[in-house]
């Protein structure tokens, strides 16, 4: 092999700038609440407004630009949703058949399976034994 080639490349190609389309949505969907926030808000109380473009804005950074231990922020959001949701106790539970059924399966099970052949003494000592002397 003459050349060698990078795989798992993970990397998500900028289209808007420095910024990749996800972080381009995010930032801008962010700014966009903030805009239509101050017109219906902001007018009325302006540092109320100025709390939410805070937070909003932290938000929407966060999605776009935090990773934690490599995983984008929705990612982990997204895992821990999963997480909470999924059963963590996994039982068991025997289905309970008819005896009619039972029996029919017995003797499907008794047709099919060959009886068993023990072996006469173990094979360990020959195997011992040509082992040590190297016989083959």
């Amino acid at each position: 092999m003459r050349f060698t080639f990078p795989q798992f490349i993970e990397k998500e190609i900028p289209i808007i700038g420095p910024l990749t389309l996800r972080q381009f949505i995010s930032v801008a969907l962010g700014i966009a609440i903030c805009f239509i926030i101050f017109f219906s808000l902001g007018e009325y109380n302006f540092f109320l407004w100025i709390l939410a473009t805070i937070t909003i804005m932290a938000t929407a950074l966060g999605f776009a630009f935090l990773q934690i231990n490599g995983k984008s922020l929705p990612g982990v959001i997204k895992n821990f949703l999963f997480y909470s949701i999924a059963p963590k106790i996994y039982l068991w539970k025997k289905k309970e058949v008819s005896p009619k059924i039972a029996k029919v399966l017995e003797k499907e099970v008794e047709k099919e399976t060959p009886s068993l052949k023990l072996a006469g003494k173990s094979q360990l000592k020959q195997l011992s034994t040509k082992i040590e002397t190297r016989i083959k």
